[in-house]
């Protein structure tokens, strides 16, 4: 009875949709435009899908060299895709997160790094307990050298011997990149407890310290 007790709060914490929840909010602009920021010229975007987007904003958000991450959609043919839309799988979209770096102090490989070791790679159309196309995980690439660094980096993992099933995560070009609702934007920092009661039930950290455990020596 008490599992169960904390798993409706759970619920009706986070909503019954998983990973969001419809509100009637309009999308937002970007958190950082880039003509805004000094040296705007340098900086670079990198455009990573791996299922909810409210789990891939905070390993990048804390890496030195990041300036903003933003929530969004990408991947689809609808123009201007709302979170309903997306999450009903409709659109053809993928929930992603498109991060501002400074690459003179933080390197494409070093997000590589962080975006496998924050993924489930093996899984088509799925993310722990998120199911649908939408959830697929995906690395979309901005230009040739990203897409050489990307395709580099999954043949390494593959090669590795870490995974025993096959790595689907695709390599595909950006398109358009929607970003989504304001409410979605730093969600877990907005709504810290509600993202903990999700991250949790979603089986992602408990799955990404099995997989990532260093061996006893």
């Amino acid at each position: 009875m008490k599992t169960a007790a904390m798993v409706l709060f759970a619920l009706f914490l986070v909503g019954p949709t998983g990973c969001g929840f419809a509100e009637n909010t309009q999308p937002k602009k970007e958190t950082a435009a880039m003509e805004s920021l000094p040296n705007s010229e340098n900086l670079k975007k990198a455009t990573f899908a791996g299922g909810c987007f409210w789990c891939m904003e905070p390993p990048f958000d804390k890496l030195d060299g990041v300036i903003s991450t933003t929530s969004g959609y990408t991947g689809g043919t609808e123009k201007n895709p709302s979170y309903k839309e997306v999450s009903a799988g409709a659109t053809g979209h993928a929930e992603a997160v498109q991060i501002l770096y400074d690459p003179e102090k933080i390197s494409y490989e070093t997000l590589l790094d962080v975006f496998w070791r924050n993924i489930d790679p093996t899984t088509p159309n799925r993310q722990f307990v998120d199911v649908g196309a939408q959830y697929r995980s995906a690395i979309f690439y901005h230009d040739e050298a990203q897409r050489r660094l990307a395709e580099a980096s999954k043949e390494k993992l593959a090669a590795s011997g870490r995974f025993d099933k096959p790595l689907v995560t695709e390599i595909v070009p950006i398109t358009e990149f929607y970003p989504a609702e304001e409410y979605h934007q730093d969600y877990y920092q907005k709504n810290p407890l509600r993202y903990k009661f999700y991250r949790y039930g979603s089986g992602r950290d408990q799955y990404l310290e099995e997989v990532w455990a260093e061996p006893d020596s």
